[in-house]
């Protein structure tokens, strides 16, 4: 007989990694792959998970001074010409649109007509379609800085994709910023990253590290780019924020111009920052169990999830009134500076299949409530932070007096295992071979997934692009930042060579 623990997700995440990603986003109901290949749909529990994201993150932007606008999704071809390391670093996945109309051919099938003058790509990113406009909408060091945000979705033609992580098609923001002068735009570009990392770590419960890339990882035509880099729980990293100090490479392209104070003209310095959908992907993989989603309750769409539980019709009614009661005062209080969010589940369905089926979606807070809950003026709460099993009996009043405080230990609880996760699985490495070692995936049986191994490796590394790109081709493993805090100077493993610090290696998504 087997005494293997049961779960709600199969297989786990030790069995098989990529699948059981798959399998938390099938049974928490977020999205499902769409007719158009490499293309999703975002279904509501999902696209909820993303407003809060938005919401907070507009908050955010606004707070700092920016205001959001939108760009057209097409882009003429000549505008990306303009940029060229931009256009090399983009061209491989662009979709672009050669023809404006259809028309039905002899045998009835629907044909493309009309070529275009000019190609128009579907917008992989928006530096050169802005540019173009804040060389109209600046003129004088009076319209500096220039601050936008725009909420889109983009088009990079991916040909291996996966849900939330990396699609042909998916939704994200981009800050593009115009200054002054250089220190400005710097200032910008590091105060937008501190945005991210703050966002990530208070309202994600993701801890990440903050870093500059190395010049073969940074973004195609930016001078610096800098970015947040976290752990999954298959140990490999996900950058999850980046924010590029653009130089005047862009503003060149696009004649962004300006007479400064003595009347002489100028060029902008710019900046641009984003981070997407992929977002939840992250969450996904930095908390969720066996069991299915976790979520964290800053940005849950649903915080508390009442289940009333009867037998028989005149409970059912009395039980329901007190569900109802408990949840208007819930709603009456606040935790983190919004209305609790919760959900009463009536549906004539099972108590058990309703229990699993929140448990699978991430819920926080579960309560259950029956008639001899009512008698007792309690709640049998359960947290998802912890066994579905472990369960306790608390009064009413005291719980909801009591329930920002739940929901932020909570937050604070999935915070810190996710930290705890990434300092177990962080290593210093000073020897090229214990490196080599490090990051080969120990022998797996035929036709089995490549178990979970690796993690971050610090070392020293003395920065050759081609030394970081064999090391890519040999193990596929990437220099994912030049941490922002230093470490030691030190020699790099592999060439013998002064390094000035320790940088963070990984495989990555």
């Amino acid at each position: 007989m087997s005494t293997t623990p049961r779960t709600a997700i199969s297989p786990t995440r030790d069995e098989n990694y990529a699948e059981w990603y798959q399998q938390v986003i099938r049974a928490a109901d977020l999205a499902e792959n769409s007719p158009v290949r490499g293309c999703m749909v975002i279904k509501p529990w999902g696209y909820a998970l993303w407003e809060n994201i938005q919401r907070v993150l507009d908050d955010m932007f606004k707070a700092t001074g920016h205001q959001n606008a939108y760009f057209p999704l097409f882009i003429p071809l000549s505008f990306l010409e303009k940029e060229a390391a931009h256009v090399e670093g983009f061209a491989k996945e662009c979709a672009v649109v050669t023809h404006h109309r259809l028309q039905q051919d002899a045998e009835g099938k629907l044909v493309p007509v009309g070529e275009l003058e000019e190609p128009l790509v579907v917008r992989p990113t928006s530096e050169t379609i802005i540019g173009d406009a804040f060389a109209r909408w600046v003129q004088s060091y009076r319209d500096l800085p220039l601050l936008i945000n725009q909420w889109a979705n983009v088009v990079r033609w991916e040909m291996r994709t996966r849900m939330f992580l990396r699609t042909a098609e998916f939704l994200w923001q981009e800050g593009h910023t115009a200054h002054a002068t250089r220190e400005e735009a710097l200032e910008e570009t590091m105060r937008m990253l501190e945005v991210y990392a703050t966002f990530a770590e208070q309202w994600m419960a993701m801890p990440v590290i903050k870093g500059e890339k190395t010049a073969g990882e940074r973004f195609p035509g930016a001078e610096r780019t800098f970015c947040i880099e976290a752990m999954m729980q298959d140990r490999k990293a996900l950058q999850a924020g980046t924010s590029h100090f653009l130089g005047q490479n862009f503003s060149k392209a696009s004649e962004i111009r300006f007479l400064d104070q003595n009347g002489v003209h100028q060029y902008a310095w710019t900046t641009s920052w984003g981070t997407s959908t992929r977002l939840i992907g992250a969450l996904i993989m930095t908390h969720s169990d066996d069991d299915g989603l976790v979520l964290p309750p800053r940005l849950a769409p649903t915080q508390v999830v009442i289940l009333p539980i009867h037998r028989s019709e005149q409970d059912r009614s009395r039980v329901l009134e007190y569900c109802d009661r408990v949840a208007n005062e819930l709603r009456a209080m606040r935790y983190a500076d919004r209305p609790v969010r919760v959900h009463v589940d009536n549906r004539d369905e099972r108590g058990g299949e309703k229990v699993w089926s929140w448990i699978k979606k991430g819920v926080p807070v579960r309560i259950e409530i029956g008639p001899r809950d009512l008698e007792k003026d309690a709640l049998f709460v359960g947290r998802r932070d912890r066994g579905p099993r472990d369960k306790e009996s608390i009064p009413r009043a005291e719980f909801v007096a009591n329930i920002a405080n739940v929901l932020q230990s909570i937050q604070d609880a999935l915070l810190e295992r996710a930290r705890r996760f990434r300092e177990q699985h962080t290593h210093l490495i000073d020897d090229k071979d214990a490196f080599y070692e490090f990051f080969t995936a120990p022998p797996a049986p035929e036709n089995a997934p490549t178990p979970i191994h690796g993690g971050f490796a610090l070392t020293h590394f003395s920065g050759e692009v081609e030394l970081e790109q064999r090391i890519k081709d040999d193990l596929g493993v990437t220099v994912r930042c030049i941490p922002l805090e230093k470490s030691e100077p030190g020699t790099c493993p592999f060439t013998g060579k002064p390094s000035p610090q320790r940088v963070v290696w990984a495989k990555a998504y």
